[in-house]
């Protein structure tokens, strides 16, 4: 699978102006020594992830002195300003394109060139007249085998002198080829027509070069920034291939903190990893603060709901922009083993192969893999199975989990029947035969949820009790999912092996919703602690071991109140962890939605209740609350079967 990956350059023209160059690093990769007797074998194994690097190095000298009238970059000066040589290289044979944008400053997409007495010359391609411009132009360089032309194209007339783009524009282009050693070389220079009547002074103006790979991905817009007004928090989706709209969060002069919006944004092969305030965070180069000297040194990656603090009054001139991070898919979920290659903070993508949709996966505190995203699995008639194919059967994808009929009856009453959704006769047992004559259409989702937030002026976290309005329906919420339907209606009851509180006899649990090789987590009361994933990743985990202050007065240990409440809200909606205030479902309304989340467990309470996840402003249940099987609730996959 090929990532998606960008470094950048800078290239300053004109009169004294340096160069900043962000170069791109190749991956080392070593395979291991393995050592052997003759009474065994090792093995080792290494993965390779695409990798690719842009440097520039300064041929000549950016500075100029320029005369009236005279167009520097005709046949008397062919260097222009000064030149720089772009390299560009990848260690797989996908191709790339390096895409262009005016930068002069620190203003992204000013692309006129600024003098120190803050007059301008703008970007064009006049070589007479009164007005002064400047632009650029690049060709191809030969040097060696490795850095084939032959492979590399200018694009949109760059290969003349042409007006410095203002948004991002495509410049070269390298196809794709058998050879991966292969590269590129083109070389930058830069020209200017200066006019009489302009003011002297020095001027300084810049090009931002951003390599886009792999080649199959094109054509798309990078992502870039955006300005924000003041008094906002502004959601910006990225790259132009993703899809739908978000309005803009309103921050009063007074406020200190903000509850940051889901998002509604969709990008076919990515996963959503949390907002960041850097419109090109590098996942891994340096922590959610920014800390370190990595790429994203200085800013921040935040949960799609979390808390953020500012001062008073610090987004009243200018507001906050907040971009999308996505994630590269890098295979499927289906019986995915990379979770022990990861480190504890490192987030991935993967795809559901039942409908190819792709979610970000991380490795939380707890050790554990899970999906940082809320489950979006709808009943599609291409899945439908044959019932004499036996339930959780399919014809295409072996063992995974098919999806039934979606639910067309609402249940909204504690009877045993209702709460399982049970198709056929209760037989009284713990037992559901799965054959052609009783078979259990458990129906989901319970609410479908599509991203069709198009209203700007809609507030995506608004509580409502019916959910008929469409743009409250935002993407991250994921679909609502009864117990039955999480399940996929396999059992009543769960494991352990002796009985429940109605006295019956408990089932083991041995598939669910999520994709062939993950799990529902499981939960339970204060008993079942040693058990519990969210115990383990709530309390264990991102609390270090903290137990809630009623741990020892309550079978139902929970986290309430203000701080102790509040600080683990905030942790559980922090980056990576990302979960959210998706709401619930009851019969045909959401309710909820941006309060309060809910997240199932594979472990029943009793024939009519299970365990649930829940999360408030200022309250956190490990798991520990218990709620009606016919309740639509959100889902998390955990890595594991």
């Amino acid at each position: 699978m090929h990532n998606k990956i960008y470094r950048v350059i800078f290239c300053g023209s004109l009169s004294l102006v340096g160069i900043t160059i962000v170069t791109g690093l190749l991956l080392s990769n070593i395979v291991p020594g393995v050592a052997a007797e003759s009474s065994s074998t090792a093995t080792a194994t290494v993965n390779v992830s695409s990798s690719c690097s842009l440097s520039a190095t300064v041929d000549a000298e950016h500075t100029a002195t320029l005369l009236n009238g005279i167009y520097s970059g005709n046949d008397n000066y062919p260097n222009g300003i000064g030149s720089t040589t772009i390299k560009a290289v990848c260690n797989d044979n996908a191709g790339f394109a390096i895409y262009a944008v005016g930068f002069s400053g620190d203003t992204y997409g000013d692309n006129t060139m600024i003098g120190t007495s803050g007059a301008t010359i703008p970007t064009g391609t006049a070589t007479s007249g009164d007005n002064s411009q400047w632009a650029m132009k690049l060709a191809k360089v030969t040097d060696s085998t490795a850095y084939n032309p032959s492979n590399l194209t200018i694009t949109n007339s760059f290969d003349n002198y042409h007006v410095v783009p203002s948004d991002y524009t495509k410049v070269a282009s390298f196809s794709s080829s058998t050879d991966q050693t292969l590269g590129s070389k083109l070389t930058a220079t830069y020209a200017a027509f200066v006019s009489a009547n302009q003011a002297a002074d020095t001027y300084t103006g810049k090009v931002k070069y951003t390599m886009v790979h792999p080649a199959s991905a094109l054509p798309e817009t990078p992502a870039q920034p955006v300005a924000c007004a003041g008094g906002k928090i502004c959601y910006s989706p990225g790259p132009s291939s993703v899809t739908d709209s978000m309005g803009d969060q309103s921050v009063s002069n007074s406020a200190t903190s903000a509850e940051l919006w889901a998002s509604n944004f969709k990008r076919e092969g990515y996963g959503f990893a949390g907002w960041s305030d850097k419109y090109n965070w590098v996942l891994g180069a340096n922590d959610a603060s920014g800390n370190g000297t990595g790429a994203n040194a200085g800013y921040h990656i935040y949960g799609p709901n979390a808390t953020i603090t500012f001062t008073a009054g610090q987004y009243s001139t200018e507001g906050l922009s907040l971009y999308a991070v996505w994630v590269p898919s890098a295979g499927n979920l289906q019986n995915w083993n990379g979770c022990n290659s990861m480190n504890i903070g490192d987030v991935t993508a993967l795809t559901d192969q039942r409908d190819n949709d792709t979610y970000a996966v991380a490795k939380l505190a707890d050790g554990k893999c899970w999906m940082i995203e809320n489950l979006r699995l709808d009943y599609d008639a291409n899945f439908t199975e044959s019932l004499s194919q036996g339930f959780g059967k399919s014809t295409t994808y072996g063992n995974f989990i098919g999806l039934a009929k979606p639910e067309t009856i609402n249940f909204t009453t504690y009877t045993t029947a209702n709460s399982i959704y049970y198709s056929g006769t209760q037989s009284g047992t713990a037992t559901i035969n799965i054959n052609t004559t009783d078979y259990p259409a458990y129906r989901m989702p319970r609410y479908r949820n599509d991203n069709t937030n198009t209203d700007s002026t809609t507030n995506p976290n608004t509580n409502v009790a019916n959910m008929t309005d469409a743009d409250q329906n935002i993407y991250s919420y994921g679909n609502y999912y009864t117990w039955s339907a999480a399940l996929a209606n396999t059992i009543y009851y769960d494991s352990p092996t002796a009985t429940d509180a109605d006295g019956k006899t408990s089932e083991t649990v041995n598939t669910s919703l999520c994709p062939a090789g993950w799990k529902l987590p499981r939960g339970g009361d204060k008993s079942r602690e040693a058990t519990n994933d969210f115990w383990s990743l709530i309390v264990t985990g991102i609390n270090n071991g903290t137990n809630p202050a009623n741990y020892d007065s309550n079978t139902r240990p929970y986290y309430t109140g203000d701080p102790e409440g509040t600080n683990a809200s905030i942790a559980l909606r922090a980056y990576p962890n990302n979960f959210l205030y998706s709401g619930s479902a009851n019969d045909s309304s959401v309710f909820y939605r941006g309060s309060y989340g809910y997240y199932w467990s594979s472990t029943a309470n009793t024939d009519l209740r299970s365990y649930r996840a829940y999360l408030g402003r200022s309250v956190v249940y490990p798991d520990t609350n218990y709620n009606g099987k016919y309740n639509g609730y959100s889902i998390r996959c955990l890595a594991g079967s």
